[in-house]
């Protein structure tokens, strides 16, 4: 079962100024949107928790299909899992100061839990009703979220990469999660690693920020000390979380991420365990959550 030890150590108060809107197509586009706390766009800010309301959505994922899908929510029998996270997202909202932000999620080594890391944060924020979560599945090479977005469910990032006149929102899917969007892989995944530095790449994700101010990007991308592509996103976003497989890594290999993300960048590490939950049930043994 996951274990996060003080969800993030360190977290680095790095503020960011950017705002963002879901690229649904259900959503007007508001012309601009300031921070609420700003007061000056007051009537904007309602409007988008309206819209908020009207997302469309997913037949929502049954208990168990959460359980599958290893997504951890309030109720099951690893609340202190869950308010891990939901502390990960106070700490984030707290950092980017009310406003919306992207968030990298990376790891050290491979098979460290990172994609679980980077879906029970968006969960996270999704579970607030004032917010909205994009989740966006980065590590083109070894895609984590095919079980959330099926291969015929339209495109992905690769397919929008690759591609000159495909729009940012058909890339865009609800999984059956209230509140929560996907940006999956997609189904070509010979993209070449140049294309996280074009202009096409950076425009997406301004995009994303820019036109809607509750959404939060949470990008699962590649291990960081052996994917190039990792240090190009790591660079792109706001902020960047070290997912360390507790027990597993080097205090060497830990100083070499983080050197690689850099100072700016890093808001903190999660300790993670590397859970499965192979019966769909989460319970607590000796103290401490296991799966079953």
């Amino acid at each position: 079962m996951s274990k996060i030890e003080d969800a993030l150590k360190k977290a680095r108060s790095k503020a960011s100024s950017l705002n963002g809107t879901p690229l649904d197509p259900e959503f007007p586009a508001p012309a601009t949107m300031e921070s609420p706390v700003s007061g000056t766009s007051l009537d904007l800010y309602i409007e988008s928790q309206r819209s908020i309301a009207r997302m469309k959505e997913f037949k929502p994922l049954s208990a168990g299909e959460l359980a599958e899908q290893r997504i951890v929510t309030p109720g099951m029998e690893v609340d202190g899992v869950s308010n891990a996270f939901r502390e990960v997202r106070t700490k984030i909202v707290q950092a980017a100061r009310g406003r919306n932000c992207s968030v990298l999620v990376t790891a050290v080594t491979p098979k460290a839990g990172c994609s679980f890391v980077a879906l029970n944060l968006a969960v996270a924020f999704s579970l607030d009703e004032t917010k909205t979560a994009l989740l966006m599945d980065s590590d083109l090479a070894n895609p984590a979220f095919h079980n959330l977005h099926g291969p015929e469910d339209g495109p992905g990032l690769a397919e929008y990469l690759e591609t000159d006149d495909l729009a940012a929102e058909k890339i865009i899917h609800p999984v059956g999660i209230h509140r929560l969007r996907l940006i999956p892989a997609g189904k070509t995944q010979n993209v070449r690693r140049e294309h996280f530095t074009t202009v096409k790449m950076r425009h997406l994700l301004a995009e994303i920020a820019e036109r809607y101010p509750d959404r939060y990007l949470i990008m699962d991308a590649p291990p960081i000390l052996s994917c190039p592509e990792a240090r190009i996103l790591a660079d792109a976003c706001d902020l960047a979380i070290l997912v360390v497989p507790y027990g597993k890594a080097t205090e060497a290999q830990i100083r070499n991420a983080s050197q690689a993300i850099g100072p700016k960048k890093l808001f903190g590490v999660v300790f993670n365990d590397e859970p499965s939950l192979p019966s769909g049930l989460w319970r607590k043994s000796n103290g401490q959550h296991r799966a079953v």
